[in-house]
């Protein structure tokens, strides 16, 4: 099994469960992940969510910058800078 093929089999359930693990860094039966299983782990998880097109904020590594008037904190990394040019 390619994988590619391991995302498209992957359920809601491992999805998650594969999460919770790189979350803890440990299997749900209690085994610690080594560094491979949980880079590994990590890079399938993020396959995932790219493949089901999950919402940005459900994805992993989603930081909410709103502040609670609804404005963001600091400015948005993606608008471009304006750049004023003074004559001397």
């Amino acid at each position: 099994m390619t994988f590619d093929e391991m995302i498209d089999a992957m359920t809601v359930d491992i999805y998650q469960s594969m999460k919770r693990s790189v979350e803890l860094g440990k299997w749900p039966n209690g085994e610690k992940l080594t560094q491979a299983q949980r880079d590994q782990s990590m890079r399938a998880v993020i396959a995932y969510e790219h493949k089901r097109n999950l919402p940005e904020s459900d994805r992993v590594g989603f930081i909410d910058r709103t502040r609670a008037d609804g404005k963001q904190h600091g400015s948005d990394p993606l608008e471009p800078d304006v750049l004023k040019i003074l004559n001397s």
